[in-house]
C-alpha cells in the first residue's frame, strides 16, 4: 500500500471562544494542515465541536483543546497484514524504530498522568520525512516477508507497547535498554515509535533497510517461552515479573467493573480461568479448498436463506452456501407469507441469526409464532421438513427458531418439555471467538469432521441450553443428537465461563435431528467459513508444516468450509 492511499477525517473539539483558544486552534490546525501535506494525506471529512466550555457558576470550565484523526485506506490484500501478538516466543527477536531520533519527552504521558502531573514537553512530529521513512520501511519488510508481528509505541510508552505484544502472544521477553538510557523516560515517553518481532536470520536484512532509509534503531532483545517480563540497564535487571501478574493488574479494572456489570459468579469464573494455555485446534481431515468449478454449471440445488425483520448475518451465509456449489436465494417471511415464492423448488432452508423482532418476547419467540399461528405458513414449513431430500439449518436466532418450530432434536416433544434457548449466564450479550468439538453424529453437514476442534464466532444474549425435562436432554445425548459442544483449552466440553459463552449444560452448542437432516447450533460457521475471517490462526497454518501440533493435513481452507460442502453433496447424490 501506499501514503497516498490514505484519507481521513478529522473531528477538533476545542473551546475556541474563549480568550486565547481561537489562537491556539488556529496554530494547531496549521501543524496538521503542514502534517498531512507531507505525508500526502487527504482529509475527505471531518466535525467541529468548538464549544467545549460550559459555566459552573463564576468558573469557566473547558476541555482541553484535541484534534482527533481517524485514518482509513484500501487494502490490496487484507491478509498481508501484521498484528501485535508476539508469533515465535523462544525463537524470535525485538527491535525498537524510532522516527523521534532519541527523544523520550515525558509530557501528556500516562506516567506523568499516574503522578498528577501533566509535564512540560509533549512528544510531537519533528521530523516529517522520518514519518514517511517509517511507513514506507514496513511495507518494504512486509514485502519481502521479514516481519512477524508489530505494534505502535503509544499510551503507556515502550513499556506498554512491550507487555501488550507479551500478553497477546502468551509469552514473555528479555530486553536491553541502551547503556546510560533514563530508565523511566526511555520506557514510559510516548514518542513516536515501532516495535517489531522478526526472526533473527532476517536481521542483517532488516538493518541495511533501515540504514538505507536513515532510520534510527534499537536492537531491544528476545522473546521467550517463559511467561515473564525481564528488562536489564546496564547489565543491571531492572525489572523482572511474571507476564501473568502484569495481566491480572492490566485487568484488575475491568474485573471490578464486570462484577458491577453481569452475573457476578461468571464474572469470577472469568477471572479464575485467565491463566490458561490458549486455544489449540484439532482438524482430523483434509479441508478442501474452492475452486472455479463451484460456481459454474446449471440446476445448481437451490437453498432458501430465509431472513425476518431484525435478522442479520444473510450475506455471509449466502457466501458460505455460493462457495460451496448451491444457488442460494434471499427470502424475506413476507415472500412466504404473500405467496410470492414457494419452497417446493428448494433442497435446503436455513434460519439465520440476528434479533427477530428485537427477541421482545424471548429469542426467536416471535418470529415462532408468525410460523405456529399462521395456517398458511405453518404448512409451508411442514410439507417442506416432510420431504425426505430437504435439510434446514438454523443458526443462532434460526437455531433458537427449530427449538421452538420442535424440529430438533426429534418432533412430538410436548410443548412444555420442548428444549429451547434462554438468557446467557452472564445476564448479557456475548460475542467472542472461541472453541466448540465436534463430536460423532447423524447430523448430514458435519460428516466427516467428528473429532474436530473449531475455532468459532459466538453472538447471543440468549443461548443458554434449557431442557424441562432433564430425560429428553439424556436421550439426545446417548443418540448422538449434541453434536457441538463449546470447550475448554484442553478440548474438553465445559460449562466454565467464558469458554462456554452461555452456560449450556455439558457445553451443549446445539442439536441435529435423528435423520442428521435438520442442524440448529447457536454459534455461527458462516462467520468462519474464510481463514481470513479467524482472528486467531496458528503460525504453523501458515506455512503448512503444522501436522504434529494441530492435525494430521497441510491446511489448504476453512475447516467449516466442509459443512457446507457436506451439504451440497448430499444434496447431488455425491
Amino acid at each position: 500500500s501506499d501514503l497516498s492511499h490514505i484519507k481521513c477525517s478529522v473531528n477538533w473539539m476545542w473551546a475556541a471562544k474563549l480568550p486565547g483558544e481561537g489562537a491556539r486552534i488556529y496554530d494547531a490546525v496549521k501543524a496538521v494542515a503542514e502534517l498531512i501535506t507531507d505525508l500526502g494525506i487527504a482529509v475527505d471529512g471531518g466535525k467541529d465541536s468548538l464549544s467545549m466550555a460550559a459555566k459552573v457558576g463564576s468558573e469557566n470550565v473547558k476541555a482541553p483543546g484535541e484534534a482527533v484523526v481517524s485514518g482509513y485506506a484500501t487494502m490490496p490484500d487484507i491478509t498481508r497484514k501484521l498484528t501485535p501478538d508476539l508469533k515465535k516466543p523462544g525463537e524470535s527477536s525485538l527491535i525498537l524504530i524510532d522516527p523521534s531520533g532519541g527523544k523520550n519527552r515525558l509530557g501528556g504521558s500516562a506516567l506523568a498522568q499516574a503522578f498528577g502531573q501533566i509535564g512540560d514537553e509533549s512528544p510531537d512530529v519533528d521530523d516529517h520525512q522520518a514519518l514517511i521513512n517509517c511507513f514506507r520501511v514496513i511495507q518494504k519488510m512486509m514485502d519481502e516477508n521479514l516481519l512477524l508481528a508489530c505494534h505502535d509505541r503509544s499510551d503507556g510508552g515502550l513499556i506498554t507497547t512491550l507487555v501488550e505484544m507479551a500478553l497477546s502472544g502468551n509469552c514473555g521477553f528479555s530486553i536491553n535498554l541502551p547503556a546510560g538510557a533514563d530508565t523511566l523516560a526511555y520506557l514510559f515517553s510516548a514518542e513516536l515509535g515501532l516495535v517489531l518481532e522478526y526472526l533473527p536470520d532476517n536481521e542483517n536484512r532488516m538493518r541495511i533497510i533501515l540504514d538505507e532509509y536513515g532510520l534510527p534503531y534499537t536492537l531491544l532483545g528476545e522473546t521467550t517461552d517463559e511467561k515473564k517480563i525481564v528488562i536489564s540497564r546496564d547489565d543491571e535487571i531492572v525489572l523482572d515479573i511474571d507476564t501473568m501478574t502484569l495481566y491480572h493488574w492490566w485487568e484488575a479494572t475491568s474485573d471490578r467493573l464486570e462484577l458491577e456489570q453481569m452475573n457476578a459468579v461468571t464474572a469470577r469464573e472469568m477471572t479464575a480461568s485467565r491463566e490458561s494455555c490458549g486455544i489449540r485446534y484439532h482438524v482430523p481431515f483434509q479441508p478442501e479448498p474452492i475452486t472455479s468449478g463451484n460456481f459454474r454449471g446449471e440446476n445448481k440445488p437451490r437453498v432458501a436463506i430465509i431472513r425476518e425483520e431484525g435478522s442479520n448475518g444473510d450475506r455471509e451465509m449466502t457466501s458460505a452456501f455460493f462457495w460451496a456449489g448451491f444457488e442460494p436465494w434471499d427470502i424475506t417471511m413476507t415472500d412466504l407469507l404473500e405467496e410470492k415464492i414457494s419452497l417446493d423448488k428448494f433442497r435446503g432452508v436455513v434460519f439465520v441469526g440476528g434479533f427477530s423482532y428485537a427477541d421482545v418476547l424471548d429469542p426467536a419467540k416471535g418470529w415462532a409464532a408468525q410460523i405456529k399461528f399462521n395456517t398458511k405458513l405453518k404448512k409451508t414449513f411442514d410439507t417442506f421438513f416432510s420431504r425426505s431430500d430437504t435439510f434446514s439449518l438454523g443458526i443462532c436466532n434460526g437455531c433458537q427458531l427449530m427449538a421452538f418450530l420442535g424440529i430438533i432434536p426429534w418432533e412430538g416433544i410436548p410443548e412444555d418439555k420442548q428444549p429451547r434457548f434462554i438468557t446467557n449466564n452472564s445476564q448479557r450479550f456475548e460475542s467472542h471467538w472461541g472453541a466448540v468439538r465436534i463430536s460423532e453424529s447423524p447430523a448430514v453437514m458435519l460428516k466427516g469432521m467428528e473429532g474436530s476442534i473449531l475455532g468459532i464466532w459466538s453472538a447471543h444474549g440468549g443461548g443458554k441450553l434449557f431442557c424441562p425435562d432433564p430425560a429428553i436432554l439424556d436421550s439426545a445425548r446417548e443418540q448422538g443428537l449434541t453434536p457441538v459442544a463449546y470447550v475448554d483449552d484442553d478440548g474438553n466440553p465445559t460449562e466454565t465461563y467464558r469458554f462456554n459463552p452461555n452456560g449450556s449444560p455439558a457445553g451443549i452448542a446445539g442439536f441435529c435431528s435423528k435423520d442428521g437432516r435438520h442442524l440448529a447450533m447457536m454459534p455461527h460457521p458462516e462467520r468462519a467459513f474464510l481463514l481470513w475471517q479467524w482472528p486467531y490462526i496458528p503460525e504453523e497454518w501458515k506455512k503448512g508444516d503444522w501436522k504434529k501440533e494441530v492435525g494430521d493435513y497441510v491446511l489448504a481452507a476453512s475447516p467449516w468450509l466442509k459443512m457446507f460442502q457436506n451439504a451440497y453433496r448430499w444434496c447431488t447424490g455425491e
